[in-house]
């Protein structure tokens, strides 16, 4: 690895504010060379790029699959590109909805943590970050904090997640920011992140961006 983290942030499924999610990527950005690309484009793209990012962060939302038939020649083979998560020392981040995509799919069961993923959501709900762990590398120095964000009601991370941060809110699944082991990568999952109420917020942007190095196996 040199000196830069490289990340590739995987979209797909789900609209979102696309100028304040750059500025997001801008703003926590020192020290990554970041990619945001389309899930076709990260499909479709050599094993060697692919598999070349130090880090590849989800924010997808993509329910049906993922299969390598059936769609154009453009989108690539996304099952069998997925496949290759856990194969190499990559970090994985699984960002917000991304923590809902293939609902029936076993690997994404292992991910998160989560084999039950059927969700409400409730958006622009006040919620509180309490830290569980804070002698973890990602929320060392870290305090608690408040801020606007969709929650999700849906099965929690179960006990072999290492959990990070809980919501106490009746509205919202209660684990929140949880770590785990899939084959040689690091996985951190994330369930905050749906707009520019989070993505503005100075302690969301330190989590992610801690989350990101630590993966990569950087912090």
């Amino acid at each position: 690895m040199t000196d830069t983290l490289t990340l590739a942030v995987v979209t797909g499924g789900h609209s979102y504010d696309v100028p304040h999610f750059h500025r997001l990527f801008h703003a926590i950005g020192d020290g990554m060379d970041v990619y945001i690309q389309y899930m076709d484009d990260f499909a479709s793209s050599p094993a060697e790029v692919r598999q070349g990012y130090d880090v590849a962060l989800f924010y997808i939302m993509l329910m049906d699959g993922p299969a390598n038939e059936g769609h154009p020649w453009y989108a690539g083979k996304p099952k069998a590109a997925l496949e290759g998560l856990g194969q190499t020392p990559q970090g994985i981040v699984v960002l917000h909805h991304a923590i809902l995509a293939y609902p029936q799919w076993s690997i994404w069961h292992q991910l998160t943590g989560i084999t039950e993923r059927s969700f409400g959501y409730h958006v622009g709900e006040t919620v509180t970050s309490h830290i569980v762990d804070p002698d973890h590398p990602i929320t060392r120095d870290l305090s608690d904090w408040t801020m606007i964000d969709e929650t999700y009601t849906m099965t929690d991370a179960g006990a072999d997640s290492h959990v990070l941060l809980t919501y106490d809110h009746p509205k919202s699944m209660k684990t929140i920011a949880w770590t785990r082991q899939f084959g040689q990568s690091r996985v951190f999952n994330y369930q905050a992140g749906h707009d520019n109420d989070s993505w503005a917020d100075a302690s969301f942007r330190a989590l992610l961006r801690r989350g990101i190095f630590w993966a990569g196996g950087k912090l």
